[in-house]
């Protein structure tokens, strides 16, 4: 098995689904700008800083899917989707993804399902491991179900997601792992190839210190 996993924000895309989804959010009055706008920038510069609280974040991120129906959430996602995403793919995501065409590739997120979900499909990625936003009877809760997908949280979700497949990682026998962020150090240090994407400054000295390749997609 040859496993290539991607990480999504700054990384596929040229920009954060996390953060853009707020403001989108904001920019069709959904949310008020005067409470949710600092907020979100707050949360933004705290996941580059690597002091991220995953789940006062995700308190503050998954609470405004609790208050409208799915229906209208997704209606609002479809243009997300063309406004927004579409338009932050980076340029080097399609060849990257086509390198990799003969290998089993799983984009790995700390961004929520719901936002990432129609973006793996776009993108033709069949297998996405997310942070999973709890639904009761189709309508989310403002909850999440499971380990988050974040920091060791994408190692320890990659895990059941491999033992879901009756495999381990004793049978992946070769593996890439795309990342832009310090925040996806333990999981790069998991596969044989990490490869630093377009690097924050962390991570691009430790790509550095330790010889990793790395490249942009921009």
């Amino acid at each position: 098995m040859r496993l290539a996993l991607f990480d999504l924000d700054n990384t596929l895309l040229a920009g954060d689904s996390d953060f853009e989804w707020a403001q989108f959010l904001i920019e069709k009055g959904v949310l008020d700008r005067e409470v949710y706008e600092a907020r979100n920038q707050q949360f933004y510069d705290q996941y580059k800083a690597g002091t991220l609280d995953i789940h006062e974040f995700l308190d503050f991120q998954l609470k405004p899917l609790a208050r409208h129906p799915r229906e209208q959430l997704d209606a609002w996602h479809a243009e997300f989707m063309s406004r927004k995403v579409i338009p932050m793919i980076a340029p080097g995501t399609a060849a990257l993804l086509q390198k990799h065409a003969a290998d089993v590739c799983v984009i790995v997120t700390a961004t929520n399902s719901f936002v990432t979900a129609p973006i793996a499909r776009h993108l033709g990625v069949g297998h996405l491991i997310a942070t999973e936003p709890e639904a009761v009877e189709g309508e989310f809760t403002g909850r999440v179900v499971g380990t988050p997908s974040f920091r060791e949280g994408k190692v320890e979700r990659l895990e059941q997601w491999l033992a879901q497949q009756g495999r381990a990682w004793a049978d992946v026998g070769d593996s890439w792992f795309y990342s832009d962020s310090l925040n996806d150090l333990p999981l790069l240090a998991q596969v044989l190839h990490p490869v630093a994407v377009d690097p924050d400054a962390t991570l691009r000295a430790h790509a550095e210190q330790a010889g990793w390749p790395i490249i942009s997609l921009r």
